[in-house]
């Protein structure tokens, strides 16, 4: 009872833990083990525990480049032993979501139907219809034999089951069966792959360490000929670099001699090896560089003369003068014959040349292989050749790519002789450098003419018959006999850093000078014997020099060429030796020199020894390379000379110049054995001798004793970091088995274990680190160098009971020994040592020895307790900050350092003890006490320690036989707390030294995740669940200073964390959630056959199922961890996640999915509460605006239509978004809430959908039934989310949006290059990466900002291929139709759910709303299928729903029904037509009729008709025939008046259709589809909804096109509309009285008055059902017109819309609403005095029968303001034009009446006019602002001069001018903007009535002028020269001269003769105030041109006086009133209507 009581205290303790705080998980293998999987054998049974065969040890065979292995000895090498993880492949880890994979596994996709591509298919096709036959071929009316046709239409096919009644259940089981068929079973595998860049798990198995090698060039000597043949010429290639002065490559010696001058040395070289005919070599560049030649030298036999003499006749002599030479070429070649036979075995120098390597390289360019001309010939002379380089000679090493040239053929044609005095390198330094300028001293010199003929291309990938530096056959080696091709070793330039993998033991030597100046007698041609000693005797020299061309393979001495006559000869010899890998202190260069004689002398032998000298080899153990000027004897050396060095003065010996060093030589090795580094050479043979144990040993000065061994050792250690960094490296593999050798096997000296293990732990830490430092372009995404995570991975093993040597050549030393010695420690040298004498154990027992009994250590005592099992498990937490605990801990340390002794081995037991530890263990412990400055190293190569520790723990489980063990069991208590503390120590350094160094951190974070993901498969897992929880602890509490980043690396923990292959285990996926109760398996055990909640599970335990609870968090640890955030990173972590789940073979059984979607149902509640933050992927675009809803109530929360925003999904810019939700839940503690990225969203959209696809459905509908009303509309709108996000954007989208993915991916690239060519280190690139994130802010670490980085720009733009963006439109039709089927199943449960509670009146609307929402987009056939028989289901369950309360849904559904009517997939229309008749009969069978659908679809139509452009009229007719053949054959309603009903109902759609069919003929002509649209609209003035309809569709019509003043008129008419129905309804004082209160705004209104006899009452049912028959909806639309007339700048105008509108807020104290509208007034108010610019007029006439309709009509178009008569004039021209073809239009240039009998009858004619708004006088008191001469305009004018000959100008006398005025129907600006002419009247003026025009508006410009503020000089001087110059051609003076010089005789014209008299008085007043003003304004500099102004107003002045003051006495006399109205103007009008 105790017990219960505690664990109840625990509960509760626990069930409080907040979600910030992380639970203590379930003790998982106490959980395992209480919990016996109770599943059979099966798919579930792999959920429960991880498989027995997880940890698997590989041995691989490494595998060998050439043929014969490198070491003659050990035949086999020793394999890698590979640790692995059987299921590693399914984590993310190593196979990492890509691309290619995923499109390969799309390639199977069925393809779906979407009719928005098989639109396009139809449209195509229609098009190429319409252009084929003209409009006017179609007699008009066809469409309208319509009934007729209909009934004899074929309907498509009838749906079977749709006039049985079945029952509901039936229906709905039904239903669900169809739609599980077909379904696409990997969601995720539709999805785009998660961003490769995030996947931070990603770990790539590294390489296998192989040798080093460059890029590789081939040269091919092909021929060589010189002008004369006389004797044998021998030539060698190697490469030079300039800049670097280094040789960079050994040499090549090639031979091309014919056969005859082979023959003359036949004798001195009896055997020929194929070895040596190689023509062809392969060289290696590491460091390509600009400053790269291959340098080419020519030798030949030895001979008489020095070298001028002997390339004299090579210079002078052409074997074509061979007539001419033909005696001397004889003599020459005798001459020849006898030097081969004497002196064959010597050469000289005779003449080289060098080619530029990069001229090659980028002259030939960098073109592919493929080209056709790549085997170019390129002749020319070296000079010529310069030239053309000369440009490129100061390219940069980009361009010296040696990889991909193309190959080319040269002919050298230049050769320079040599110098004798000139060999040396340096010289050769000189002359390349002078080659190079242009100005070149070789090109003075006589050249020696020869052709080289050489080939250079890059070298293949694996070339045939190659053999290597060593003369090794490298593979491929197909045939032996083939002439092979050698593979030059390469110097590099510089460092190169590669671990040597193969044996290499090669020494090169290069004599360079020897001065024997001082000697006396004949010491004259000297030549150099080099041999190679094994001893002093003569017969000791070994056969290891390699032979040169033509010759034997080896030999045991070589010599040097001879320069004639030279005291102190220079040479460039190499000699290139194969030296012995054990060698002894008797080893030695031997250096012989002779003079030899040239000339044949009696008793003068040939050689004759003139000195000696030479080089021990091995001192000290080590190998002696470098410079050396060594003293030559003038003796043979005395015995034992060998030992010492020739600096030593021994006693007796003669030297050459008093023993000074005259001979200069060096020393090179290329050696795997020798490391040539002392502090390297001083561990190696140190540790050797611990081996051998052979003390005393003497190294350099110091004796090596077992008392000092110790501490020579820790100093030899500790000397390390001081060895060259490229050494260290090329010897890594062995140095790091020695070090570990050393921890594991600590020696044990005088009987005394030494402790090493701290000593080599600090070496190792600082060299790893070293290593890294040093090398940072060698590193992986996470900063691992690759050269020590390949040790890890390949060579790494643990040292076996006997330490056995590392994988490759170890450093054996042996000083002068007996060779007795020699043999018994062979065993224990190299494994690849060649010159072992004795052979060890074979490698197949040692294999054995590993797999074949994992156990054999078994035999072995194991003294450590600790190890066995159940030993006690106390904690012992070691903290390593207290100096005494630290004490006691190195303490315990020293003695666990023992941890067993072992005396049994299996190899050759030593007659010593031997010490073993752990590997693991000792690194555990080292690292958790080390301080300073190694535990800042092993912090910085965390991951190093970490791998090692992984490897070393899993090989050990191996080879103890551990595996089958219990995890606790398996390793000692001790290792386990080191391990907690190392791991609580590292999570605290992360913490805290965040700020500080976030490379690190972030470098240390993921190593330690990667760790805890390794220990997961080897330790106890809860214990790893505890340091996981441990790490967040610490974490946690920094996280407060700087939460966003270090939430970030929390995040990438548990990503890779929960990147391990049994993740799903690890989450205990079939555990039942309930607090951990008693272990009895009963309760727990789940079986295969029952899902794993059995139904007696409470209702509580599914909601703790569905949130993160405390049961939860502590089962599903890992899950609960990912699931906690909601950043960018934990959402593309959980994508990831996913997957892996859906790729993954192992989860394939929807039982096993529903389990793993277990782990994931939290998604759901966090998902749902995310929703405000989500992106909105909701948008209402044109074409699929919901009937009657382009203008959106704020109320509804559906916004009419949605279609996905195709370019945010992919762009993913975080675009806050407004989506007002009903309410809202309260959100998590902690959740800043900001918007996520569309990116983002649709990510955590398809993991949502992901989880509810695969989730248990009963689960899910157990858990749906407990949601409250709110919580289910929060679902639906997350649903209504989802299928926007996911809809089908069709083909022409896909081809639209570019793959952005392309561009990042080249930005990637060019980011990759630079960190592989070192510019920048891959890890700092990723550090940068990461710090350019945080200026973005923390909730959402988006890596790549997709609107900073340049990769957006359309620059590099791809544009895909036909078959992918086919392919992709089929992967996204797949995964819009998976998506919106998932969301088909969710709504099913949901009603499902819904229809038991009482909740459904409030949920069934918007389960509905979601599903027309989907039928609105853009969904496949198989989807729609799905869908409309759910609706059907829905609306035979509920028709209340439809039919009684909400209309809208009833009409928002015939929309959708209808608009699927019309689709062109004939499945698709089947079923919409089966809806909706199924809609029909049951609204007739609830009320007898069905007045409400009927209005519905009649509107519907409608809506759709005038806004759908890809609406097809003959689809709709099939189906509204299916619809009536469904009426036919419904046998049980045959004698109801319903088949009726629907007759009329089809026919009356049928003749709309008819109707509307016209406006899609004029789709393209603006006008008319408005006037059309008008006149549907009209039609339906009886009937108030569709008026409303059409009003909005109109409306819409003029916003798209931007007419806002249009637009806002259709808006004030709907408005009226609706208040004339309303008023009818109710009388409500408030409310305006009808449209008469609507005359303020436009006189047009009144039309929109309901006073015929034939109006529907608004009572009747059906009638004003819509949405906007109400108060909110004529508020509605009155605020859409006032935010329409703002829009157009008619501020005016809204003003008039607010006074009906206050009222109506007034009365409803709707304050807020009123403060906005007052708010938006003041705007409007403030705003009238800005520059404004309505419309512009035009009349426009049309003539001719091509018009139609039109013909002899006239209209006043509006156009936007300031449009020129060209512009509507080319509009109007190129439109008809296009519609009758460009020569039957025609426009009429003038203004005049058209006279119809002279026009062509075949042509159509447009005439069009400026007109200008008229008002009469009266009028113009009225209109007195901008804005009333510009509204409500009817009457507009224009004006026509002409004289009465029929000209349209002459002179001032005889200019007559036509005024016409036209009146329109209806007021500007109306619901069109083209309105009829319905009245015309012409006012004709007469001469003197012209001039008094012109005088009026001559003296109004003057008066503007002169009053204008601010003034304008320049202007008012223009109109002032007009009126006063006296010489303007018809200017005021001529004007006055014609009609006033005298007086008419018509009395008539008395009357204007006085006007026009008057006009000139008020003129010349104004002229006068016009000058007074200018003087005002004008400056100094005009004052003459003033005065000249002046005198002429004098003279206008003086010559209009006496015109003026002459009145008409008749005027002036009383009159009687006339009796006839002659002066009226009327007299002068002539009216027409």
């Amino acid at each position: 009872s105790g017990l219960s009581e505690k664990r109840t205290f625990v509960e509760t303790r626990l069930m409080n833990v907040p979600l910030t705080e992380v639970v203590e998980p379930v003790d998982y293998e106490e959980y395992v083990s209480s919990h016996p999987p109770g599943a059979e054998p099966g798919p579930l049974r792999q959920l429960l525990e991880f498989p027995s065969d997880d940890l698997e040890l590989l041995l691989q065979e490494r595998e060998c480049t050439t043929i014969e292995p490198p070491d003659k000895l050990f035949r086999k090498w020793k394999p890698a032993a590979l640790c692995s993880l059987r299921y590693q492949r399914y984590s993310t880890t190593q196979t990492p979501h890509n691309s290619e994979r995923q499109r390969e596994k799309q390639k199977g996709l069925v393809k779906q139907t979407f009719e928005l591509d098989e639109a396009g298919i139809d449209r195509q096709d229609e098009q190429v219809k319409q252009h084929s036959v003209s409009l006017d071929d179609t007699p008009r009316g066809s469409w309208a034999s319509s009934i007729f046709d209909l009934k004899n239409s074929t309907p498509d096919a009838l749906l079977p089951s749709v006039l049985e009644r079945t029952a509901a259940e039936d229906m709905d089981r039904r239903n669900a069966e169809n739609r599980q068929q077909c379904r696409h079973a990997d969601l995720l595998g539709l999805y785009p792959v998660p961003d490769e860049d995030e996947a931070i798990e990603r770990c790539a198995i590294p390489e296998v360490p192989k040798e080093h090698s460059g890029q590789r060039i081939m040269v091919k000597c092909l021929a060589l000929k010189f002008e004369i043949e006389i004797e044998p010429i021998f030539g060698s290639l190697a490469l030079y670099d300039v800049r670097e002065k280094k040789k960079i490559s050994e040499d090549f010696h090639f031979d091309l001699n014919s056969d005859q001058m082979k023959s003359l040395l036949r004798p001195h070289s009896p055997h020929v090896a194929i070895s040596t005919l190689a023509r062809s070599t392969i060289f290696s560049i590491t460091y390509p560089s600009p400053d790269i030649f291959l340098v080419i030298k020519l030798e030949k036999v030895l001979q008489q003369g020095d070298i001028g003499e002997c390339c004299e006749p090579y210079m002078v002599m052409k074997e074509s003068d061979s007539t001419k030479h033909k005696e001397k070429l004889e003599k020459l070649r005798a001459q020849a014959e006898q030097m081969c036979t004497r002196l064959g075995r010597y050469r000289m120098p005779f003449a080289w040349t060098a080619i530029h390597l990069l001229n090659i390289v980028s002259s030939v360019g960098g073109l592919d292989r493929s080209d056709s001309d790549s085997d170019t010939e390129r002749k020319g002379t070296w000079n010529e050749r310069k030239k053309k380089g000369f440009e490129r000679m100061s390219v940069g090493e980009d361009m010296c790519n040696f990889t991909n040239f193309r190959p080319a053929t040269l002919t050298v044609t230049n050769f320079f002789k040599q110098e004798g005095d000139r060999l040396s390198d340096e010289d050769l330094y000189k002359f390349l450098a002078d080659m190079r300028r242009p100005s070149s001293v070789l090109r003075r010199l006589r050249p020696v003419t020869a052709q080289l003929k050489i080939d250079i291309s890059p070298a293949p990938e694996a070339p045939h018959y190659c053999l290597s530096p060593e003369l090794l056959h490298v593979k491929p080696y197909p045939d032996p006999r083939v002439r092979p091709t050698k593979e030059v070793l390469e110097f590099p330039a510089r460092y190169v850093y590669t671990p040597h993998t193969t044996y290499r033991n090669l020494l090169y030597v290069y004599p360079q000078s020897v001065n024997f100046s001082s000697r006396q007698g004949s010491v004259r041609n000297i030549a150099v014997k080099v041999q190679f000693m094994a001893g002093e005797d003569p017969s000791q020299a070994m056969p290891v020099i390699f032979g040169k061309s033509s010759c034997a393979e080896f030999y045991e001495e070589a010599y040097t060429p001879v320069i004639y006559h030279n005291k102190s000869p220079e040479f460039y010899e190499e000699v290139k030796m194969k030296i012995p890998a054990n060698l002894t202190d008797n080893h030695h260069l031997l250096f012989t020199f002779f003079h030899i004689s040239c000339q044949p002398k009696q008793n003068t032998p040939l050689e004759t020894p003139v000195g000696y000298t030479w080089i021990p080899l091995m001192q000290h153990g080590r190998l002696r390379t470098g410079s050396f000027s060594l003293p030559v004897s003038v003796e043979k050396p005395p015995p034992s000379y060998s030992v010492l060095t020739p600096d030593v003065q021994l006693p007796g010996m003669k030297w050459v110049d008093n023993h000074k060093g005259v001979f200069n030589v060096e020393v090179k090795a290329a050696s795997s054995v020798h490391t040539q580094d002392p502090h390297l050479d001083k561990f190696f043979t140190l540790a050797y001798v611990l081996e051998e144990y052979s003390f005393p040993f003497r190294l350099k000065d110091v004796i090596i004793t077992e008392a000092n061994v110790e501490a020579e050792l820790k100093a030899s250690m500790a000397a390390l970091k001081g060895a060259l960094l490229d050494t260290c490296v090329r010897f890594l593999h062995q140095l790091m088995s020695k070090l570990i050798l050393l921890i594991v096997h600590p020696p044990v000296i005088a009987g005394q274990i030494v402790n090493l293990g701290r000593a080599a732990f600090e070496a190792m830490a600082l060299l790893v680190n070293q290593i890294h430092k040093n090398l940072e372009g060698n590193q992986d995404h996470h900063g691992r160098n690759n050269l020590l995570s390949s040790y890890i991975h390949y060579c790494f093993h643990l040292p076996t009971t006997e330490p056995l040597p590392p994988p490759y050549a170890t450093l054996s030393r042996a000083t002068a020994r007996p060779s007795s010695l020699l043999l018994s420690r062979s065993k224990s040298l190299s494994n690849s040592n060649p010159d072992l004498a004795s052979t060890p154990a074979t490698p197949d027992e040692e294999v054995q020895r590993i797999i074949g009994s994992k156990g054999i250590d078994r035999s072995h005592s194991w003294v450590n307790s600790a190890y066995a099992p159940g030993g006690s498990r106390a904690v012992l937490r070691r903290n390593p900050n207290s100096s005494c605990e630290l004490k006691q801990a190195s303490e315990r340390a020293s003695n666990r350092m023992s941890a067993f002794i072992e005396t049994a081995s299996i190899l050759c037991p030593p007659s010593r003890q031997i010490a073993k530890k752990l590997l693991h263990e000792e690194l555990a412990l080292q690292w958790v006490v080390s301080t300073s400055t190694v535990r800042e190293a092993s912090l910085q190569q965390a991951w190093f320690f970490f791998q090692l520790m992984v490897k070393s723990m899993s090989h050990h489980l191996f080879l103890s036989s551990r595996l089958d063990l219990p995890r606790r069991q398996r390793f000692p208590d001790r290792f386990v707390d080191d391990i907690a503390a190392l791991v609580c120590a590292i999570s605290a350094d992360i913490a805290s030294r965040y700020h500080k160094d976030v490379e690190l951190v972030e470098r240390l974070n993921s190593s330690l995740a990667f760790f805890l993901n390794d220990l997961l498969s080897l330790m106890d897992r809860g214990f790893v669940f505890n340091l996981i929880r441990s790490y967040y602890k610490q974490v946690r509490l920094h996280t407060a200073q700087n939460p966003s980043s270090l939430t970030a690396l929390r995040m990438d923990f548990i990503r890779i964390v929960c990147s391990h292959e049994h993740y799903v285990t690890l989450n205990l996926p079939c555990a039942t959630l309930s607090p951990p109760a008693s272990p009895s398996p009963s309760t727990s055990s789940t079986t295969s056959q029952s899902s794993a909640f059995s139904c007696h599970v409470q209702d509580q335990g599914v909601v703790s199922m569905f949130e993160l609870s405390v049961p939860f968090r502590q089962q599903h640890f890992l899950s609960e961890m990912l699931l906690r955030s909601h950043t960018q990173k934990a959402i593309s972590a959980l994508h990831s996640l996913l997957c892996s789940h859906d790729a993954d073979p192992r989860y394939t059984d929807p039982q096993v999915r529903s389990h793993i979607a277990q782990l994931y149902l939290p998604l759901i509640p966090i998902v749902m509460e995310t929703l405000p933050q989500l992106h909105d992927f909701t948008d209402t675009s044109p074409q699929r605006v919901r009937h009657a809803s382009a203008l959106v109530d704020d109320s509804d929360p559906d916004n009419g239509t949605i279609s996905q925003s195709v370019a945010m999904a992919i762009a993913g810019s975080p675009l806050p978004h407004s989506k007002a939700h009903p309410f809202t839940l309260p959100s998590v503690a902690g959740r800043q809430c900001s918007a996520l990225s569309a990116e983002c969203s649709r990510t955590l959209l398809v993991c949502f959908l992901w989880v509810w696809k695969n989730a248990d459905a009963g689960l899910l509908e157990r858990w749906v039934s407990d949601l409250s009303v709110p919580q289910i509309n929060r679902l639906l709108d997350l649903l209504h989310l989802c299928l926007s996000c996911f809809e089908y954007k069709g083909k022409k989208a896909l081809q639209r949006i570019n793959s952005l993915t392309f561009k990042k991916s080249q930005d990637m690239k060019a980011r990759l290059e630079e960190a592989i060519l070192g510019t920048i280190g891959a890890r700092q690139e990723m550090v940068r990466r990461c710090r350019e994130r945080s200026p973005y802010g923390g909730q959402e670490n988006v890596r790549w900002r997709k609107n900073v980085t340049h990769w957006r720009q359309n620059a590099d733009r791809v544009d895909k291929t036909k078959a992918e963006v086919e392919q992709e439109s089929v992967v996204d039709g797949n995964l819009a139709t998976e998506a919106a089927l998932i969301a088909l199943d969710t709504l099913e449960i949901i009603v499902k759910t819904v229809v038991m509670s009482e909740l459904k009146e409030s949920v069934l609307g918007g389960v509905l709303r979601v599903l027309l929402h989907s039928m609105a987009g853009n969904q496949s056939a198989l989807f729609l299928q799905h869908c409309f028989s759910t609706q059907r289901a829905l609306v035979y369950k509920f028709p209340e729903m439809l039919f009684e309360e909400d209309t809208e849904l009833c009409a928002d559904l015939c929309l959708r029904l209808l608009r699927h009517c019309s689709s062109s997939v004939s499945s698709v229309r089947s079923h919409a037509s089966a809806s909706l008749y199924l809609l029909m009969r049951q609204n007739f069978e609830i009320g007898n009729n069905f007045a409400r659908v009927k209005m519905q679809v009649t509107m519907s139509l409608s809506s759709l008709v005038g806004t759908s452009t890809k609406f097809n009229e003959e689809h709709l007719r099939r189906s509204l025939k299916t619809i009536l053949t469904y009426a036919e054959d419904d046998l049980e309603l045959r004698d109801s008046p319903f088949p009726e009903q629907v007759q009329d109902l089809v026919f009356n759609l049928h003749m709309i259709l008819t109707d509307t069919v016209k406006m899609k003929e004029h789709q393209q002509d603006p006008e008319m589809l408005i006037d059309l649209m008008y006149r549907i609209a009209k039609g339906y003035q009886n009937s108030p909804d569709l008026r409303l309809t059409w009003l909005q569709n109109m409306a819409g019509k003029h916003s798209e096109r931007g007419n806002h003043a249009e637009a806002a008129h259709c808006l004030v008419h709907s408005a009226a509309l609706v208040a004339e129905y309303l008023n009818m309804l109710e009388d409500c004082r408030y409310l305006p009285i009808g449209c008469v209160s609507f005359q303020s705004i436009s006189s047009n209104v009144l039309e929109e008055s309901a006073v015929s006899d034939d109006i529907l009452s608004p009572e009747e049912e059906g009638i004003c059902s819509g949405k906007y028959f109400s108060e909110s909806g004529l508020v509605g639309l009155l605020e859409q017109a006032a935010a329409s007339f703002n829009m157009a700048a008619m501020y005016e105008a809204i003003n008039e819309v607010y006074k009906i509108l206050c009222p109506i807020h007034e009365a409803n104290r709707d304050f807020k609403k009123l403060a906005s509208v007052h708010g938006k007034l003041q705007d409007a108010f403030n705003k009238v005095y800005n520059q404004r610019m309505f419309g512009t007029y035009f009349r426009v006439g049309f003539y001719g029968c091509r018009f139609g309709d039109l013909d002899e009509q006239e209209f006043v178009y509006k156009e936007p303001s300031i449009t020129k008569l060209a512009e509507i004039s080319h509009r109007l021209e190129e439109f008809y034009s296009e519609r009758f073809g460009d020569e039957v239009v025609v426009i009429i240039k003038d203004s005049n009446p058209v006279d119809k009998n002279k026009l062509d009858p075949n042509k159509a004619y447009l005439q069009i006019t400026y007109v200008e708004p008229f008002f009469d006088t009266y009028e113009l008191k009225e209109r007195i602002t901008y804005f009333d001469k510009n509204y409500n305009l009817r009457t507009f004018m224009y004006c026509t001069p002409f004289t009465l000959d029929g000209r349209a100008h002459g002179d001032l006398h005889e200019q007559y001018k036509r005024k016409t005025i036209l009146t329109t129907s209806h007021a500007f600006p109306y619901i069109k903007t083209r309105i009829n002419v319905i009245h015309k009247e012409e006012i004709i003026l007469m001469p003197m009535e012209v001039a008094i025009e012109d005088m009026q508006k001559k003296t109004q410009e003057l008066a503007f002028a002169t009053h204008q503020d601010p003034a304008d000089s320049k202007m008012l001087q223009m109109v002032l020269q007009g009126c006063v110059g006296t010489t303007v051609n018809q200017g005021p003076l001529e004007v006055a001269q014609v009609f006033l010089s005298e007086i008419p005789e018509d009395p008539k014209l008395f009357r204007h003769h006085n006007k026009l008299r008057l006009c000139f008085k008020d003129l010349t007043k104004r002229c006068e105030d016009a000058l007074r003003k200018n003087k005002s304004l004008i400056g100094p500099d005009q004052k003459e041109y003033h005065r000249e102004l002046e005198r002429n107003y004098t003279k206008l002045r003086e010559a209009l006086f006496p015109l003026i003051n002459r009145k008409i006495p008749q005027l002036y006399r009383q009159l009687p009133l006339p009796t006839t109205p002659t002066q009226s103007r009327s007299s002068f009008r002539r009216a027409e209507c």
